[in-house]
C-alpha cells in the first residue's frame, strides 16, 4: 500500500475541533498556548469569544490540531510515503516531513496568520461547474484582468481572488451568463498578486529559521511539483501564488498512491475523489536521495524492543525523587522510559510512587525503578528488592554499586525463565547497570557468583532450578557507562572509558558464548544532539540523560532550584564529598553557581581527615561551623542525629558513635549533607547558599543549545519533549555529519 497523508487548510476549522486530542498531547498543547499567548484548547473546543473564524487565530488552531491528528495517526500506521497540504496545510506537511519541529511550525503559521489576517480590501469567489480553460475565457471576455485564480481545487471548482469591487462586478457578470458562484467569507484576496507585500514581509521573517532536509517527499502548492531544498522561497511565494491542488493530486496519482488519508477533515477527500475520476496522473521522478532522507535510527533496535520504547534513550534516576513519578509517567506515555529516583526515600515513599505510576500507566507503557547501593545497609537493599518483586517491577537501574550484592542477584534470578522447547534461558527482570569502572562492569557482565547464589538457595529464596539457570546468564545485558556526571562520579572521560568497556564486552561475550548480546550505553555529558551523535558514532547502544531532566516541569525539586539550574553554564559545577559515602571520600558533582555547598562540604571532609573527634576541633572552627554552616550547636545536631537513628532502630550505630569520636564526628558532619539536600528540594530560600544540587555540565550545554528559544525557560521544558527533540535533531545532525565526511 502506498499512502499519502493530506492536511486541510483554512476553512476546515470548526468549534470543537481537536476535542479528543488535547488531553492525549498535553505537552504540545501547553507549548502551543505558551507560544500563542492564549489557551489553544479553549479556543478550539469552546471558542468563547468567536475568534476561531479570524485568520490570525484560525491558522495556528488548524496547524496545532492537524499536527496532533498526524501524531495520533502515526502511532498505529507509521509514516506515509508522501505528504501534501492545501495552502495552510502545507505547513503541516512540512512538519510531518521533518523540515521543522512543532514549535517552529507554529511560529511560522502564527506569523503567516497575522500577516494574512491584517490584509484587507479584497474578496474571494468559488466558481463551480466549469473547468480552468472555460473560466479563463469568461474572465477574458468580461475584461477581468485584475482577477487572479487563487485555488485550482478540482477540475470544476476553482477559486478566484481580487479587490472587493472587482469581485462584486464579477459576481454580477457570472450571474448574467449563468455561471454558478459562491462568495467566500474572507477578509482579503489570498493567494493572489494583492498579497505580495505580505509575501515579502514573510520572506524576511523566514530568514531567521533553519530548515532540515525533508525525510518524506512533499508536494509544493505553488508549483504542483515536488519540494526542492529551497523551502524558504517556496513558502514565501505560496502566499501570493495559486494553490495548484489538482496538479498536486495528479502528481501523487503518478506515484501510484493507493490511499489518501486526510487529517481531521473530509474537505480534501471529496476533492481528491473528483480529481481521481476526471484527471490523468502526472509522472515525474521524486526528489533524489540528497534532498529526501530516510529516517536514520541511531542505537540499538533490540534495546528498544526489550524495553518496549521508540528510542534507545533513557532518562536516568535522580536521588530523593527528583526523577519523580510524574516524570516517569510523562515519559511512559510518550513511549519512552524513565527510572524513578528512589535513593534516599523511605520504602513507604517508594511504594506510594509505584502505585501512582501504575495508576497512570495502564496500557503496558514502560517504566523502571532505581536501586541505589545501600552501603552498610544490605537489609534495606533486600527489602527494596522484595518490594519491587512484589510489585512485579521488571526494569531496575542499579547505581553506585562497587560489587555484586545478594539483593541484586535475587532480583535477577527471580526473573529467570527457561524455554523448554529450545532450552534457552532468558531473563524478564532486567538490570541496567550504571558503572564507571571496568572491574565493576566485569562483575555485571558475568553470571552471579556461586557464593551469592548458594546463600539465596540456603535461605529458600530461590529454587534449585533457578540456581542452576543463574550460572548461565549475565547479571546484566545492559551496561550503562557513566562518564563525568551529576551526582556520584569517578570523573571518567567518555572517550576513554567507553571503548575500554566495549572491548571488555566483546571478550566476555566470546568467553561465555552468549546468544544474547550485551549492550553498552553511555551516560554523563549527554545534553545536546552533538553529544548524542558522538555517543552513537562511538558505538553506544543507547544513551542515558540525567542532569538535563531535573530542570523540567516534571522534576521533583523546588522552583528555586530549577531557576538556578536554568541559568547555569558548563563551567558552573564543582566536586564535593558524597554524603552517603562520606568516610570513603567518594565524590558527587554539584551546582557551584549561586551556592556555597561545595566549599563548605569540602571543608567538612578536610576537617574529618585532620581531626579525630569533635572535641579536637579548634574553638574558632567550631564557632564558624555553628554560626555559618549549621546555625545550630554541634551538640544540638548530635542530639538530632541520635534521635533520628534511634527512631530508625539503629541503636548499635548510636552506641558505637558515643564511644568513637571519629564516627560521631562523621555522623554530625553528614547531617549537613542531608540538610542541604532537604532545603534544596523544599526550596527554603533563606538557606539557598547551602543548597546541594547534583548536576553535571551537560545541563549547561543544554541551556546554551536552547538559549533564545521557548525551551530557555524550564517552565516550557517537559522530559518527553526534550527526549524527542534531542533524538530527532541528533538523527538529522548525524546525516549531515556523514555527508560532510563523504564530501570531504
Amino acid at each position: 500500500m502506498i499512502r499519502a497523508v493530506l492536511f486541510p487548510g483554512q476553512g476546515s476549522q470548526y468549534k470543537g475541533m481537536g476535542k479528543n486530542l488535547f488531553e492525549k498531547y498535553p505537552n504540545e498543547t501547553a507549548l502551543a498556548s505558551q507560544i500563542l499567548g492564549y489557551d489553544i484548547k479553549k479556543l478550539c473546543i469552546d471558542d468563547p469569544n468567536d475568534l476561531l473564524k479570524k485568520t490570525e487565530y484560525t491558522q495556528p488552531a488548524i496547524f496545532t490540531v492537524s499536527a496532533l491528528h498526524y501524531l495520533e495517526y502515526c502511532k498505529d500506521n507509521g509514516k506515509p510515503q508522501f505528504l501534501a497540504g492545501h495552502s495552510l496545510g502545507e505547513y503541516n506537511a512540512l512538519f510531518a516531513a521533518g523540515a521543522f519541529d512543532f514549535e517552529t511550525g507554529l511560529r511560522l503559521v502564527q506569523k503567516r496568520g497575522a500577516l494574512m489576517g491584517a490584509a484587507s480590501g479584497g474578496g474571494m469567489l468559488a466558481v463551480l461547474r466549469i473547468d480552468s480553460e472555460e473560466l479563463e475565457k469568461q474572465l477574458q471576455a468580461g475584461g477581468f484582468d485584475k482577477i487572479d485564480v487563487a485555488n485550482f481545487n478540482t477540475p470544476n471548482q476553482i477559486v478566484v481572488a481580487g479587490k472587493q469591487e472587482d469581485i462584486d462586478d464579477l459576481i454580477n457578470y457570472f450571474d448574467r451568463i449563468k455561471t454558478m458562484v459562491v462568495p467566500l467569507q474572507v477578509s482579503a484576496p489570498f493567494h493572489s498578486r494583492y498579497m505580495e507585500s505580505a509575501s515579502i514581509e514573510f520572506a524576511h521573517f523566514l530568514k531567521q529559521f533553519h530548515f532540515n532536509e525533508l525525510q518524506i517527499p512533499v508536494v509544493a502548492n505553488s508549483t504542483g511539483q515536488w519540494y526542492n531544498s529551497n523551502i524558504k522561497e517556496i513558502l514565501s511565494n505560496q502566499i501570493n501564488s495559486s494553490v495548484q491542488w489538482v496538479d498536486s493530486i495528479r502528481l501523487l496519482m503518478g506515484e501510484n498512491v493507493t490511499e489518501f488519508k486526510e487529517m481531521g477533515s473530509a474537505i480534501l477527500t471529496k476533492m481528491v475523489n473528483e480529481i481521481e475520476k476526471k484527471c490523468t496522473p502526472i509522472i515525474m521522478s521524486t526528489p533524489k536521495n540528497e534532498n529526501i532522507e530516510k529516517d536514520i535510527f541511531l542505537g540499538s533496535k533490540e534495546f528498544c524492543k526489550d524495553y518496549n520504547i521508540k528510542y534507545p534513550y533513557v532518562a536516568g534516576a535522580m536521588y530523593r525523587g527528583v526523577a519523580s513519578p510524574e516524570m516517569v509517567v510523562k515519559l511512559g506515555k510518550a513511549n519512552m522510559i524513565g527510572f524513578y529516583g528512589t535513593g534516599g526515600l523511605s520504602l513507604d515513599e517508594v511504594s506510594e510512587g509505584i502505585q501512582y505510576i501504575k495508576s497512570k500507566l495502564i496500557n503496558n507503557e514502560s517504566f523502571g525503578m532505581n536501586l541505589l547501593h545501600h552501603f552498610g545497609n544490605p537489609e534495606l537493599e533486600m527489602k527494596t528488592v522484595e518490594l519491587y518483586l512484589q510489585e512485579n517491577i521488571k526494569f531496575i537501574e542499579a547505581s553506585a554499586f562497587m560489587q555484586m550484592t545478594k539483593a541484586l542477584v535475587y532480583f535477577r534470578i527471580k526473573g529467570l525463565r527457561k524455554d523448554h522447547t529450545t532450552g534457552k534461558i532468558y531473563a524478564i527482570n532486567r538490570i541496567m547497570a550504571k558503572i564507571s569502572r571496568p572491574e565493576v562492569a566485569e562483575v555485571f557482565m558475568n553470571p552471579a557468583t556461586e557464593r551469592l547464589i548458594n546463600q539465596l538457595l540456603d535461605e529458600g529464596k530461590i529454587s534449585t532450578e533457578q540456581a542452576e539457570w543463574a550460572k548461565h546468564v549475565p547479571m546484566s545485558y545492559d551496561i550503562c557507562v557513566e562518564a563525568d556526571s551529576g551526582g556520584h562520579t569517578d570523573s571518567g572521560i567518555a572517550m576513554v572509558i567507553l571503548p575500554v568497556i566495549q572491548q571488555q564486552r566483546e571478550k566476555i561475550q566470546l568467553e561465555l558464548n552468549l546468544s544474547e548480546r550485551i549492550r553498552v550505553g553511555l551516560a554523563g555529558g549527554i545534553g545536546t544532539p552533538e553529544s548524542i551523535v558522538c555517543a552513537f558514532m562511538m558505538g553506544a547502544d543507547f544513551v542515558l540523560t540525567g542532569s538535563i531532566n531535573q530542570c523540567t516541569v516534571e522534576a521533583g525539586t523546588s522552583d528555586i532550584v530549577k531557576d538556578l539550574l536554568q541559568d547555569m553554564n558548563v563551567q558552573d559545577t564543582d566536586y564535593a564529598p558524597a554524603g552517603d559515602m562520606f568516610e570513603m571520600g567518594a565524590k558527587v558533582q554539584v551546582l557551584k553557581k549561586g551556592v556555597l555547598f561545595s566549599p563548605r562540604a569540602n571543608k567538612l571532609y578536610t576537617l574529618y581527615n585532620q581531626y579525630e573527634s569533635l572535641d579536637q576541633l579548634p574553638e574558632n572552627i567550631v564557632k564558624q561551623l555553628e554560626k555559618n554552616y549549621f546555625k545550630k550547636t554541634l551538640n544540638e545536631i548530635w542530639q538530632e542525629t541520635k534521635s533520628y537513628h534511634i527512631q530508625k532502630g539503629n541503636f548499635k550505630e548510636v552506641e558505637k558513635a558515643e564511644s568513637n569520636g571519629k564516627l560521631k564526628m562523621a555522623m554530625v558532619f553528614k547531617w549537613y549533607f542531608g540538610f542541604s539536600s532537604s532545603v534544596a528540594l523544599k526550596g527554603e530560600k533563606e538557606r539557598k547558599v547551602d543548597f546541594q544540587v547534583h548536576t553535571g555540565p551537560a545541563l549547561g550545554a543544554f541551556n546554551q543549545w536552547v538559549k533564545d528559544t521557548p525551551l530557555e525557560s524550564w517552565r516550557a521544558r517537559h522530559v518527553d519533549l526534550i527526549g524527542e527533540k534531542l533524538m530527532k535533531d541528533a538523527s538529522i545532525l548525524f546525516q549531515k555529519r556523514v555527508k560532510q565526511i563523504i564530501n570531504n
